[in-house]
């Protein structure tokens, strides 16, 4: 693993842009796994410096190159897992009513509120510093409005 890792760094130096590397190897762990496995590896260096990466699999070399694997499966993983966070920040896990019913529409409402906030991301905020930000962010910079609560003898101002 060491060798591909100083050959992005070289890349990395002599043209001045990001340079990655992929390759695999067989591991297998002392104890926990029954087998050795199939590890990708991607070795990259980026301007603020490396960023190693390492995905483990059952899935062939012929059926995935390693290359392919990293950038096509594995990615579109962390995409899929990166969509159900963001779902998540939307309170879709606050299912605690002992009501079926209930449940449902809170979750119901969660769906529609990021249905909702991707679509003013992908139309309202296009070409802003908003574009690609996390839901929680927008929740907070955009959403969230302060507010201050007196009380009076009579009524609440």
């Amino acid at each position: 693993m060491e060798a591909p890792r100083k050959q992005v760094r070289h890349r990395h130096e002599s043209t001045g842009k990001p340079a990655r590397v992929f390759t695999e190897f067989a591991y297998r762990t002392l104890s926990s796994w029954s087998r050795e496995r199939r590890v990708v590896s991607k070795a990259e260096y980026l301007e603020k410096g490396k960023n190693p990466r390492f995905v483990v699999t059952s899935l062939s070399t012929e059926e995935w190159p390693a290359q392919a694997l990293y950038e096509k499966l594995s990615f579109a993983r962390g995409e899929r897992e990166n969509r159900i966070k963001e779902q998540l920040q939307l309170f879709a896990d606050r299912l605690s009513t002992a009501q079926m019913a209930s449940n449902q529409l809170r979750l119901s409402f969660s769906a529609l509120a990021y249905a909702l906030v991707e679509a003013l991301r992908r139309l309202a905020l296009q070409g802003t510093e908003w574009a690609n930000a996390q839901v929680d962010t927008l929740r907070l910079k955009l959403f969230k409005i302060g507010t201050l609560v007196r009380v009076s003898v009579r009524r609440f101002l």
